[in-house]
């Protein structure tokens, strides 16, 4: 009998409890015999009272216990999270945690701890739920070259999106329809900023293209400045507004970035609604390949983490480790804002002859060649105009617009969108 230490006892921990009894003997059966929740880690048990399993508000009750080999990190937050873990794998005990936030900032210093205490570290649930897209990339396509990493990896910004898209709402009624479902929190900042999809690529970056990546090596960009305007120009032009997490390396150098984008309408990632996740990446050999999958929720995070149980039991009962960190490769970062890509643009502009010309000659100056200009509507005298360009770098857009912004001319910018999942 393998005993089990569950370090929090909120929606996962439930969840994690519940799928165990729900599928027990299947599990136990692959995890090579018998699994028991022995002790939670919880702050009001009253709160818990009914739940099969005891209870306590020591953590040292669980770390401490030599009976219990595999510690199951369901918290949150990075403290006390990563100081319980490092304990827990200084003590030889196998970790599985969905903590983000402390895998994120501090994976090597608990890889570097699970090292030391000859134990395991699993984090599969770490990133999009229900989705196994860590063990693919860390096993399934190790014989692979990831050059790209693209995916919506936060449901409550992508339902929010989806809500503006498919039902016509605007931002602040999406965003106060996510909370009254629960698919917010109450302050949703970490969501509608990009904060937590760039915790998620920073994991996820770090294991596809084997270099340490943090959240601040990641820019980021919220989605709080889209208008029911871009998602239904982005339409009318034959895309979708995502907000997306991408990583891509070419010749030795990482971009890695969260911001909102267009995507064309045949890309499969524009297909994903809801509260939906998915990871769309591209290997040599492998080609390209999509995951996709809910990515929250009690169920599907605990299905995660219980696959990870099961990884840390075999291991523990047959010998035997698992894959380490792999984040040796010392990929450079590539320069802010250098990569070339097609951009959206929607600008408020004096109704009258020759302004049109002044801003192509405005763009024309900085290197930056226009595709499309559709003029779409009057905003009081005033003319609102949206840009599609070729192939520009973020630092000759940003250039443009800085020239633009001296025009008289000029009412203001709109909004300024990157353009990406082209093909050619």
């Amino acid at each position: 009998m393998l005993k089990i230490g569950l370090l929090g006892l909120g929606t996962v921990g439930t969840g994690v409890l519940e799928v165990l009894e729900q599928n027990r003997a299947k599990i136990e059966r692959r995890a090579g015999g018998p699994l028991r929740v022995a002790r939670a880690l919880v702050r009001d048990p009253a709160r818990h009272s009914g739940k099969p399993v005891e209870l306590t508000t020591r953590a040292a009750d669980v770390l401490e216990d030599p009976d219990i080999q595999i510690v199951v990190e369901v918290m949150g937050g990075l403290e006390p999270a990563r100081s319980y873990m490092l304990e827990a794998l200084g003590r030889g005990k196998a970790v599985v945690t969905a903590n983000k936030e402390a895998v994120a900032e501090a994976g090597s210093e608990l890889f570097a701890a699970a090292e030391r205490g000859r134990s395991d570290l699993f984090f599969e649930a770490s990133v999009a739920g229900g989705i196994p897209i860590i063990h693919a990339l860390k096993e399934s396509l190790a014989a692979n070259r990831i050059t790209e990493v693209l995916g919506i990896v936060n449901g409550t910004t992508n339902y929010i999106l989806s809500q503006m898209s498919l039902k016509g709402r605007e931002f602040a009624e999406a965003l106060a329809e996510a909370q009254a479902k629960g698919y917010a929190e109450a302050d949703p900042t970490a969501d509608v900023e990009g904060h937590d999809a760039a915790r998620k690529l920073a994991i996820l970056a770090s294991i596809a293209f084997e270099a340490r990546v943090k959240p601040e090596h990641v820019p980021t960009q919220g989605i709080a400045g889209i208008t029911q305007r871009d998602i239904r120009y982005a339409r009318e032009l034959g895309y979708a507004v995502k907000l997306l997490a991408l990583a891509r390396e070419e010749e030795g150098e990482l971009e890695a970035g969260v911001y909102p984008a267009l995507l064309p309408s045949e890309h499969p990632l524009s297909a994903v609604h809801d509260a939906f996740n998915a990871i769309f990446l591209r290997g040599d050999a492998c080609g390209e390949a999509m995951f996709y999958g809910r990515g929250a929720g009690a169920h599907p995070t605990a299905s995660a983490v219980l696959g990870d149980v099961v990884d840390a039991a075999r291991h523990l009962r047959m010998g035997g480790r698992a894959v380490a960190c792999t984040c040796y490769h010392p990929l450079h970062r590539k320069a802010r804002g250098t990569t070339p890509r097609r951009h959206y643009l929607r600008l408020i502009l004096e109704d009258r002859p020759g302004v049109l010309a002044q801003v192509a000659r405005a763009f024309g100056d900085q290197g930056v060649s226009l595709t499309t200009v559709l003029q779409k509507a009057m905003v009081g005298e005033l003319a609102e105009v949206v840009f599609l360009t070729h192939l520009a770098s973020d630092v000759r857009i940003e250039a443009a617009l800085g020239a633009l912004s001296k025009l008289a001319s000029v009412g203001a910018v709109g909004n300024w969108l990157r353009i990406e999942g082209e093909r050619g």
